[in-house]
């Protein structure tokens, strides 16, 4: 599929890193780095301006190494760019260690996949279908 994109860095486009690869890294495009301390959070632009067909997201997506190494993770995971979004991407990062951690200009921050969705059309009822789990909430079907 195509989409189109602008490209407002100083970094090549986000790119597949392999054939079976779901994501694609998202860098980091500031002026100067950023310190961000523990517990602490911030929005980090991308440079990126992008034009998804209609039925489709952009979902913002931490990246398993930084999260694990670093403990550094995409706040709201997944964000969601929709199709009728034209700002700048933007990775909302937050630091979960106990260390500082400090954001490069072009570091890889996150990763963006790209992904069909449907939309629901509510039908109001009275009463739904039984299951076998009916009410049964977290943890119900139990812990292993």
């Amino acid at each position: 599929m195509e989409i189109k994109i602008i490209n407002k860095s100083s970094h090549d486009l986000p790119h597949y890193e392999t054939r079976a690869s779901a994501g694609m890294d998202l860098r980091a495009n500031i002026q100067e780095a950023i310190t961000l301390e523990p517990m602490e959070r911030t929005i980090v632009k991308t440079g990126l301006f992008i034009e998804l067909p209609i039925g489709f997201e952009a979902q913002v997506r931490p990246r398993s190494g930084l999260a694990a190494k670093k403990g550094v993770t995409v706040l709201n995971a997944p964000g969601t760019v929709d199709a009728d979004y034209r700002g700048e991407i933007g990775v909302i990062l937050v630091n979960l260690s106990n260390e500082s951690f400090v954001i490069e200009n072009g570091e890889r921050i996150a990763q963006l996949v790209i992904a069909k969705h449907e939309r629901a059309e509510w039908i109001s009822v009275d009463e739904l279908s039984e299951t076998a789990r009916g009410e049964g909430g977290f943890g119900s079907t139990g812990v292993k």
